[in-house]
């Protein structure tokens, strides 16, 4: 009976197996078939201009003058879908253009190194290329928050203002281990898999999402994006991460440019193990570091803060360009 039991259990383990291996292949083939063709069908949203070796995508809402620029945080697959609630909000009074970086969106790829100082050379000629002339507001995501103090660093003449959306502290610097780049490759391999293609559709309550303010042409746009995110371009500035911390923090931050942080709650009160300090204090330095101009607010929601409070976030930046 022992024996039968095993005999049993083995077979049943063979056919999961076997099974899974069956799904992921079909998963495999539809991610570089019918899913590919679905993306390659989407029209960009707005222009596409030549920056350096390639070519990057930006679109705008609204006609104002001041032009405020959204910058988007490292991974997002289409921030030109993804910052659409904010736009419509910040293009009723100012122009809001979102560039896409190399490597994201209907942007191309580059073999430009990812550095803070190339982040902003792109930025600065992708806006140029597109018609839109300094001075900026920045709204920065997350990474892009190092990318804009760097730019306001070098150019304090571009920047009008920052507003930071829960961006990454320029005080704290720590490197990152190694073995952190050799796994990356297993993120394209995923990718290539389609497990995203298939999983994002199922866990995503598009209900909640319309309820935010998304159109049902942005939810669908980003569920194919997001399954074609990685890349190599996109890789290197995973990998490069905490390298843009130390080029920022070398410099100074301009007295006279206005900065203002939007904290997410979830950010401002979640302890995290690799920091050797609380949340709390990781903010103060950081803003401490940027100087006595800082300001800051802690608005409920997670680390994509302006997904849940872009009428706050358009009223914030009326605040800092009447002070």
């Amino acid at each position: 009976m022992g024996k039968r039991r095993k005999g049993w259990f083995k077979r049943l383990l063979k056919r999961m197996f076997l099974l899974i291996v069956l799904v992921l292949a079909c998963s495999a083939v539809l991610h570089a078939t019918y899913f590919r063709h679905q993306r390659d069908k989407v029209e960009p949203y707005g222009q596409l201009v030549p920056v350096f070796d390639g070519t990057m995508h930006l679109t705008s809402m609204g006609q104002g003058e001041q032009v405020v620029v959204l910058l988007p945080g490292m991974g997002v697959a289409l921030p030109s879908a993804d910052f659409g609630p904010l736009m419509r909000e910040l293009g009723k009074k100012y122009t809001a253009v979102c560039v896409e970086y190399f490597g994201v969106g209907f942007s191309s790829q580059s073999q430009r190194a990812r550095t803070s100082a190339n982040y902003v050379e792109e930025i600065r000629t992708a806006l140029k290329q597109a018609g839109y002339t300094a001075p900026y507001v920045l709204a920065a995501h997350s990474i892009s928050s190092l990318y804009s103090e760097y730019y306001a660093s070098v150019y304090p003449d571009e920047v009008k203002a920052i507003v930071s959306l829960d961006g990454t502290s320029s005080d704290y610097y720590e490197k990152t281990p190694g073995f952190v780049a050799a796994l990356l490759p297993i993120a394209k391999l995923q990718q290539n898999l389609g497990v995203t293609d298939v999983l994002g559709p199922l866990v995503t309550n598009r209900k909640e999402v319309l309820a935010l303010g998304y159109t049902e042409k942005e939810i669908d746009d980003m569920l194919l994006f997001s399954g074609f995110s990685i890349n190599d371009t996109l890789l290197e500035q995973i990998a490069q991460g905490t390298e843009f911390v130390a080029q920022t923090k070398a410099l100074a931050y301009p007295p006279q440019v206005p900065y203002f942080k939007v904290i997410s709650r979830q950010t401002y009160e979640t302890p995290i193990k690799q920091l050797p300090m609380t949340p709390q204090e990781y903010q103060m330095q950081h803003l401490k570091r940027i100087g006595p101009q800082a300001e800051y607010e802690v608005l409920e929601g997670t680390h994509f803060i302006y997904q849940t409070n872009s009428e706050r976030i358009a009223r914030i930046v009326d605040e800092v360009l009447k002070k």
